[in-house]
């Protein structure tokens, strides 16, 4: 059987990706936990509350046999409530628990395939592909694509519609013009959103406070508004309060800053943003769509300064020499910078200098090589760009019985002379 050596698969890089898959569910159950805890204690002090009220009266003859029973009732009705809310919460808490197993099991296929030639890692690959589709979808607002395809790759389990629904729900009430669903949210997570530092609630209250100032209400009403809900903050943001307060003299056309801007439309915007980025951030997922942190990490492994570089950005058809479809010329991370930018008809374009993955790939970092694996250990630059092994170039321009002195390139047929090849060092 073959080494597979070079094929066999690192568990612990390929889970990296992987891990949002079960910190998610985690941080649900969390949260889920902690709304069922405030309500057991809200009820139940609150009855408490009532029946330590309820016998004192009694004992001192201050409340009258209708008024116990009326009492009793309403303890009871209280801990119906309580028990319906609890119930929701295990159904939500079974919910997570079997989403957590099918992920686990998900992962631990994994764990069973040791190379990428064994057929299950295609098909493990394939459906983690999907996840990403779909996590993408989700992302942009594609909420009805994105269940179309979970329930046809049968991975409901696997991706968190629910979540990204609910989130895109507030995002869009934002982009609307509406607040409420949002501070909602903010109220329902205020410990954490405290413990993050989080400004959302500060802008979302700010905005209110713009919108009354945009309106005909009273300025005492937005003067109330601002004491209340925006002064608390004036130690935190005291720049921004004093922006603040000096909105009450402009109106909303006024051309001077930074009012203007804080009257602006564009606000809306910038809500959503931060609402999706606390959110995501609360939740432990990464701010960018898994697809682009893959296809990222992918772009890095093979980006070279050459593939960024003038020549290339003006043709967009640069061409590595180590992804050239030659037959078996060397082959190296060393040469590529050299033979960028000649790419033809003939010969297979870097993906990283493709027109559709250029821009994307502009950002990652460059490739790390630490070492380097060449056919050839004598390689040769010819005019046009291309590298070959020189004993290669030989025996092609013996077979082709060239004149002695030329060597001829194996695609594309151009001839040259041995002086004008330059010698390939490895650095």
């Amino acid at each position: 059987m073959a080494d597979h050596g070079a094929s066999k698969i690192n568990h612990d890089n390929h889970l990296l990706l992987d891990q949002p898959l079960l910190r998610l569910p985690y941080e649900l159950l969390r949260k889920n936990i902690r709304s069922a805890h405030y309500h057991i204690e809200w009820d139940t002090n609150a009855v408490k509350d009532l029946l330590k009220e309820t016998a004192t009266n009694s004992i001192n003859q201050k409340a009258s046999k209708q008024d116990v029973v009326n009492n009793l009732d309403q303890m009871l009705a209280r801990m119906r409530g309580l028990k319906r809310k609890l119930s929701t919460y295990a159904e939500e808490e079974n919910r997570l628990y079997r989403q957590s197993t099918a992920r686990v099991a998900h992962l631990r296929e994994l764990s069973d395939v040791h190379t990428v030639e064994d057929v299950k890692y295609e098909a493990w690959s394939r459906q983690r592909l999907d996840r990403l589709v779909v996590d993408y979808m989700l992302r942009h607002g594609y909420n009805k694509s994105a269940n179309a395809l979970a329930e046809e790759r049968h991975m409901l389990g696997l991706v968190d519609i629910d979540t990204f629904v609910a989130m895109s729900k507030i995002r869009q009430s934002l982009e609307n013009g509406s607040v409420q669903e949002a501070l909602v949210w903010c109220n329902e997570n205020k410990k954490e959103l405290r413990k993050m530092q989080s400004k959302l609630e500060f802008e979302l209250r700010c905005q209110q406070y713009i919108e009354l100032n945009r309106s005909s209400c009273p300025k005492l009403e937005a003067i109330n508004h601002a004491k209340k809900h925006i002064m608390p903050f004036s130690k935190t943001y005291p720049t921004e309060v004093s922006h603040i307060a000096g909105l009450l003299a402009y109106r909303a056309d006024t051309p001077h800053e930074p009012y203007a801007s804080l009257y602006s439309s564009a606000r809306w915007k910038k809500l959503a943003d931060l609402f999706t980025d606390a959110h995501l951030k609360l939740l432990g997922l990464p701010q960018f769509p898994l697809l682009h942190i893959a296809l990222s990490s992918g772009l890095s492994a093979l980006k070279t300064p050459a593939c960024h570089s003038s020549q290339q950005n003006q043709s967009h058809q640069g061409h590595k020499s180590h992804k050239s479809a030659t037959p078996g010329p060397g082959q190296g991370e060393e040469q590529e910078s050299r033979s960028h930018g000649t790419a033809s008809l003939q010969t297979s374009v870097c993906p990283i200098c493709s027109t559709e993955l250029n821009a994307l790939a502009r950002n990652v970092p460059y490739a790390h090589h630490s070492k380097s694996h060449l056919l050839e250990h004598d390689l040769m630059l010819l005019p046009n760009g291309r590298v070959y092994g020189k004993a290669q170039l030989d025996e092609y321009a013996e077979k082709s019985r060239l004149a002695a002195g030329e060597v001829k390139d194996l695609v594309t047929g151009e001839k040259f002379r041995e002086d004008e090849l330059k010698k390939v060092f490895i650095t």
